[in-house]
């Protein structure tokens, strides 16, 4: 790895932008000129000093394979050039006073903040694990609360119950019902597909609406204005079909992950009451 790169490395790390611009700046280095005789095989260069410690060095270098960089002799050294190089900035940093400056040093500060916080949350998440049998008791409650069927529904909402009747009446004399939706409903994210919400379980809707759902005929429409929080719907079923439940191990981890970070979530809001933040 030349010079150039390993200084667009550094860059990158610190200044994003500007390492890119660096990079399309530098030009290409000059193809080698054919020697007269294959030269005997020269040693190995020497890796000079070093600035940093086997910890910075082990720690950069895990970062970089967790980006997918094999572990082989061109990633380990430019790993030490960085090191080398960032060690050299900062020294040259101090001593313009850069990190006497207080903006430099509030920066240095919240860093420093991000680093620690990070470890203390790893350590409480480590040490208070959501137990298997509460993420398998959770999964039963979703099992239950989805039921055993599915509903292709598709829905108009209005704000007035008055509305919502005009709705039905003027379905019942024929009109369209998608045409009413797009002119009418006041969802905009189903409104401009003609109500559509697709396929969902009931446990998917506000229960006022799906206990009006389960009630309706596959091809009707609630002959009532149905009321929830967020005004009055008159509802359309589709079609219906048996519920597709995928299986515990499957899912088994984004439920962990939603209760670990519930409980994080609990824990930093008791923090903050017994703190009185």
């Amino acid at each position: 790895m030349n010079k150039t790169r390993i200084a667009a490395a550094v860059l990158a790390a610190l200044f994003p932008v500007t390492a890119l611009h660096a990079q399309q700046a530098a030009p290409k280095p000059a193809a080698p000129k054919p020697a007269a005789a294959a030269p005997a095989a020269a040693p190995a260069a020497a890796q000079g000093k070093t600035l940093y410690s086997q910890g910075q060095f082990d720690l950069l270098l895990r970062e970089r394979m967790a980006q997918g960089q094999p572990d082989n002799a061109e990633l380990r050294g430019a790993v030490r050039e960085e090191l080398n190089t960032r060690s050299l900035l900062v020294t040259e940093a101090k001593k313009k006073g850069l990190d006497k400056q207080d903006e430099v040093k509030t920066q240095m500060d919240l860093a420093s903040q991000t680093v620690l916080v990070r470890a203390y949350v790893n350590d409480w998440v480590k040490a208070n694990p959501v137990p298997e049998a509460a993420v398998r008791s959770e999964y039963e409650n979703i099992k239950k609360q989805m039921g055993d069927k599915e509903y292709k529904v598709a829905h108009i909402l209005v704000e007035k119950e008055d509305e919502a009747k005009q709705v039905i009446a003027d379905l019942q004399k024929g009109q369209k019902f998608d045409e009413i939706a797009k002119q009418r409903s006041k969802d905009p994210g189903s409104k401009d597909r003609g109500g559509d919400l697709d396929w969902a379980a009931p446990g998917n809707f506000v229960k006022p609406f799906s206990d009006a759902m389960v009630k309706v005929e596959k091809g009707k429409f609630t002959p009532q204005p149905v009321q929830s929080p967020f005004g009055w719907h008159v509802i359309r079923v589709d079609d219906v079909r048996d519920a597709k439940v995928p299986p515990f191990e499957e899912v088994r981890p984004q439920i962990q992950q939603r209760m670990q970070a519930q409980a994080l979530d609990k824990y930093l809001r008791d923090l903050r009451v017994k703190n009185g933040v």
